[in-house]
């Protein structure tokens, strides 16, 4: 007999492995270093990213059905969500634990204090907003601030 209470935290184990396992597939503009610093921030918390060039993200983010108000300088796909822009680490881990009928997530703008943005000390409050798939959003978390 299997003691249920060994099963909660091998599942909490395989959710965190899948996660980490997870491969972020990024376009980006070849020109933007704050992309590129995301990239590494994520290979850092544990991701597979495979990185690819495009001219411009725009058709990218529509494709995905990325908002326009929502929009950043890079978009990602990872285990059929977007990630569009600077979302840390732990948001998408959350995401790919949680799987949420949703289109993913955003980080709209380029906010300072984001991985790939950081500037010193200096973080400006923003929020990572979940998509729904009919385009609506609402806050999946809250950043930032000093």
């Amino acid at each position: 007999m299997i003691r249920t209470t060994y099963l909660a935290p091998l599942a909490l184990l395989a959710c965190a492995n899948a996660a980490a396992a997870a491969t972020l597939e990024v376009a980006k503009s070849p020109s933007c270093g704050c992309c590129s610093v995301w990239i590494e921030r994520m290979r850092s918390a544990g991701f597979t990213v495979k990185s690819r060039d495009v001219v411009d993200t725009t058709p990218v983010a529509s494709a995905a059905g990325v908002p326009d108000q929502l929009r950043s300088c890079h978009t990602t796909k990872v285990a059929g969500y977007v990630i569009e822009g600077h979302v840390p680490a732990a948001d998408i881990r959350r995401l790919l634990a949680q799987k949420p009928k949703a289109i993913g997530l955003a980080a709209p703008g380029m906010p300072m204090g984001s991985p790939g943005m950081e500037m010193g000390g200096r973080k400006e409050r923003y929020q990572v907003m979940l998509i729904a798939r009919d385009g609506s959003h609402t806050v999946w978390a809250t950043h930032g601030g000093n």
